[in-house]
């Protein structure tokens, strides 16, 4: 699975890059692995109308066989924090797209 990351609001740092490899490269193993898959991801920093410092948001998005999109955001405090909310809301969208699947296929039999 490639990831692609797009920053906003910040630099894109090799530290960021390799956070995001390591929390979200696990989702690529769930899916099926004959398929090339795209995960896009956005890191930003929102600064405006926050008194108490800096939010960081995550979003990534995974287009998986049968064109349906999975998709999760979370704006938290810091970094590891939006990645790890968005590592696990995608990976129940993954188990649920998992389980229609299977019972799409053990209905055809």
């Amino acid at each position: 699975m490639e990831i692609k990351i797009k920053a906003t609001n910040l630099e894109l740092t090799e530290y960021l890059r390799k956070l995001v490899d390591q929390k979200l490269k696990k989702i690529g193993k769930l899916l099926p692995e004959n398929s090339d898959l795209i995960m896009e991801v956005e890191l930003e920093k929102i600064t405006k109308r926050h008194s108490k410092g800096d939010i960081f948001r995550a979003e990534a998005q995974v287009q998986v066989p049968q064109g349906k999109m999975l998709r999760a955001e979370s704006s938290r405090e810091n970094f590891r924090l939006s990645l790890n909310d968005v590592k696990e809301q995608l990976m129940l969208q993954i188990k649920k797209y998992k389980d229609k699947n299977s019972v799409k296929k053990r209905k055809k039999l």
